[in-house]
């Protein structure tokens, strides 16, 4: 399909690389997006309807004429945005509400995984107060607590410290009546985002997220500090495992659901010392800030991909990737993750490097226009993007960007991409 009109739904660095993909794509005409930030509005019409204000967003589909919806966040989908914008005839890139449920409960994933013989950690249910004390015996340090709700990826504790595991099983419990208490798993993380629907499936090239706060991953979990693609960790050999042991029983097993997945799954990682790959999570969306390093080594129609996933017919296309790596650097608001910030105004964004097959661009999360100026308005407030022939200079691009943009307060990291530069 040529001239398609696309609604894309959330407002983070995701969804502006997302626009910035779609916006490059031969096949889309126009682009809306709801509610959209500040690098959206300029690439395309920013509208305020909440991306969990369902009826809001069909009406708006509905309204925009729209061919295609992509869904960026995973609370929509929970929702059932999918279902119904499918019931309106309306394609939708992101799984039905069922679908959706490999996120919005982790003991849920958990049971497909161990039902499908997928590799990963073992786990307990923890419902009961009295029986915190002997599970946490029954696991060895470090503990992983994961909440069984949608916590916006800060719904897991990994701690060496049995009254943090213990103080964070005591609160779950107490907010959700039950919590998940993991098997720490060793290795490397990555993560593989994979387009797929009932006839195929397509796995972007992997990446690894930064989610600690400060450098040397030190500091509280956070939504993710940067990222770089390709991840060295995922050799060629890990590469056919995962598609082996993971991605293929996962895609048998929703193509044959009685409404077939269409959408990303993410893959959530830890590769071991012998390179044998086991699942930490899955997530029913790209991820954030992944996208913004996968995104651009796509080579090909991105929206011709996505529309083919979201109609079921994404095993006639072909994608093409480029041989390019990626690295982005988050710049963080004062306070964040525990209480960040907004409001303060945002100098030398607008800078971006063009310099032969070396690009740098910024991409907008946490972003408003207020009387002229860009100011911030959540915890990430914007990322810097490197995209060169080596992850060396993808890194060196992101840093020369970040370094001149000013926000009083605010902090990224020094060392995004250290695991594979050290190598």
């Amino acid at each position: 399909m040529v001239g398609m009109r696309v609604l894309i739904v959330g407002g983070g660095g995701r969804e502006h690389a997302l626009a910035m993909g779609l916006s490059n794509s031969p096949s889309v005409e126009s682009l809306h997006s709801a509610p959209g930030n500040a690098g959206t509005a300029l690439l395309g019409t920013n509208h305020e309807v909440g991306s969990s204000d369902i009826e809001g967003l069909v009406s708006l589909a509905r309204e925009k004429g729209v061919d295609l919806v992509v869904v960026g966040p995973e609370a929509p989908l929970v929702l059932g945005l999918a279902d119904i914008l499918r019931e309106n005839g309306i394609p939708c890139f992101g799984p039905h509400s069922e679908g959706a449920k490999l996120e919005g409960s982790k003991l849920h994933a958990k049971n497909v995984m161990f039902d499908l013989g997928i590799p990963t950690g073992r786990f307990r249910v923890i419902e009961d107060p009295n029986e915190i004390s002997s599970t946490v015996d029954s696991f060895s340090p470090p503990w992983v607590v994961k909440r069984n709700v949608l916590a916006g990826g800060k719904g897991v504790t990994v701690t060496s410290d049995r009254k943090v595991a213990e103080d964070a099983i005591s609160h779950a419990i107490g907010v959700d009546g039950m919590v998940l208490l993991e098997e720490h798993l060793e290795g490397e993380e990555a993560s593989v985002l994979v387009v797929m629907d009932e006839t195929s499936f397509v796995c972007l090239p992997p990446s690894q997220d930064h989610k600690r706060a400060f450098d040397g991953d030190e500091g509280p979990n956070t939504g993710g500090m940067g990222a770089y693609a390709p991840a060295p960790v995922v050799t060629p050999s890990v590469m056919r495992r995962v598609v082996d042991e993971v991605v293929g029983p996962m895609h048998h097993h929703l193509r044959n659901q009685e409404n077939p997945y269409r959408g990303c799954l993410y893959v959530g990682l830890m590769v071991d010392d012998d390179g044998a790959p086991s699942v930490i999570e899955f997530n029913v969306r790209f991820g954030d800030p992944e996208t913004q390093v996968t995104i651009p080594l796509i080579d090909s129609d991105l929206g011709e991909l996505l529309l083919a996933a979201a109609e079921g017919s994404l095993g006639s296309i072909e994608p093409l990737f480029s041989r390019m790596s990626a690295a982005t650097v988050v710049l963080a608001s004062n306070g964040y993750p525990e209480s960040p910030i907004t409001g303060g105004v945002i100098s030398g964004s607008e800078t971006s490097i063009e310099e032969g097959e070396i690009c740098g661009i910024v991409h907008y999360a946490g972003t408003d226009l207020r009387e002229g100026e860009l100011v911030s308005s959540g915890g990430r407030v914007l990322a810097a993007t490197g995209i060169a022939p080596s992850l060396r200079e993808a890194s060196s691009t992101a840093y020369e960007i970040i370094g001149g943009i000013h926000l009083e307060g605010s902090h990224y990291r020094s060392d995004i991409g250290h695991r594979a530069l050290e190598r």
